[in-house]
């Protein structure tokens, strides 16, 4: 049963109500027992599992709850103090710290928290299908599949499915919105884990950074190479490959260049190319003018997108790695095995 199919049950209760008031005398009495009927239709008819991911996913809280998804935060680490990525620490604050040279890092969710977190739905009678951050860039997901081996013998009636996204921010949340998509088109979470499973490779990953800073503190580009791209204003072009990884693509000398490039990119990689009709989000490390002005290049080419391009933030956790200064782009094309 769909949920859009259980909300015109409520709006049909509710004009029943309307019309019960002018026969009958206690119409007060009438709605509540109209209510009450549409609560019992509600339980009865509601989906029975539970679509989970991690923070990592970089979508707001506010989506989440929209989406009726559920999240876990990673850790992250500024100055040598934990902090749960939770959203709550304002994100521009967290650049300005980086900026101003705070050291970052990550520390991932433990088996532990695994194991509490997926207990609070397991003793619901609830089923659980959680996406995980790509392989290619943490070991998280060890820790959930060791928590659900932990916990399979103590609920032998539920399923508890962890699933390798091998994808990262807005990626993986828009891995997490196609799922929320067909759950509420009545979908099983079977058919969720089968679907992701065979298709995961089809969420393209392109992203730039015009801030080598963080790039050469992380290691990824040397510090010759990093001061002399930093002089010539060059701008990695990078994409997530078939094993999740992060893997430098092109160099594109000025800001105008690369964005450019990435949607060209999208171009060439897009399912249907100009006629894609998928959505599309955006997520970008406090460099808004960035962000916006590639979503208004794909706005303006791709006529047949599905709605607006959505721009999120780089959370603390991806962010502690890329710092500020990154666009990354995100849509559903060309599969990226054995890219």
């Amino acid at each position: 049963m769909t949920r859009k199919v259980i909300e015109s049950f409520h709006v049909f209760c509710r004009i029943v109500f309307l019309f019960s008031c002018g026969f009958t005398k206690n119409p007060i009495k009438c709605r509540y027992r109209i209510e009450i009927l549409y609560q019992e239709y509600k339980e009865d008819s509601a989906v029975s599992y539970v679509l989970s991911c991690c923070s990592m996913a970089d979508m707001r809280a506010a989506y989440y709850k929209e989406r009726d998804i559920q999240w876990i935060p990673f850790h992250y680490v500024i100055d040598g103090v934990s902090h749960l990525d939770d959203q709550s620490v304002p994100i521009k604050s967290f650049y300005d710290a980086m900026r101003n040279g705070a050291m970052t890092s990550t520390a991932q969710i433990s088996t532990g928290e695994f194991i509490e977190y997926f207990t609070s739905f397991l003793e619901k009678g609830l089923d659980v299908l959680h996406i995980n951050l790509s392989t290619g860039l943490s070991g998280v997901y060890n820790a959930a599949c060791i928590a659900r081996d932990d916990l399979a013998p103590k609920y032998p009636d539920r399923k508890l499915i962890v699933v390798d996204s091998l994808a990262a921010s807005s990626g993986y949340g828009l891995v997490m919105d196609t799922l929320a998509d067909m759950r509420d088109a009545g979908k099983s979470i079977d058919e969720l884990a089968a679907w992701i499973e065979e298709h995961k490779l089809e969420m393209r990953h392109w992203f730039f950074s015009t801030d080598l800073t963080f790039f050469i503190r992380g290691g990824r580009v040397t510090k010759t190479a990093g001061f002399f791209g930093s002089m010539l204003h060059i701008c990695p072009l990078l994409d997530v490959d078939g094993q999740g990884k992060l893997q430098p693509r092109e160099k594109l000398r000025g800001k105008k260049a690369v964005i450019r490039r990435i949607v060209e990119k999208m171009e060439l990689t897009a399912a249907n190319g100009l006629d894609y009709d998928g959505k599309c989000f955006i997520s970008q490390s406090d460099c808004m003018d960035d962000a916006r002005a590639v979503a208004d290049l794909i706005e303006e080419r791709f006529k047949k997108l599905n709605g607006k391009v959505v721009i999120n933030d780089i959370g603390t956790g991806i962010g502690s790695h890329t710092g500020p200064g990154t666009v990354a782009l995100f849509f559903w094309g060309k599969s990226r095995q054995g890219e």
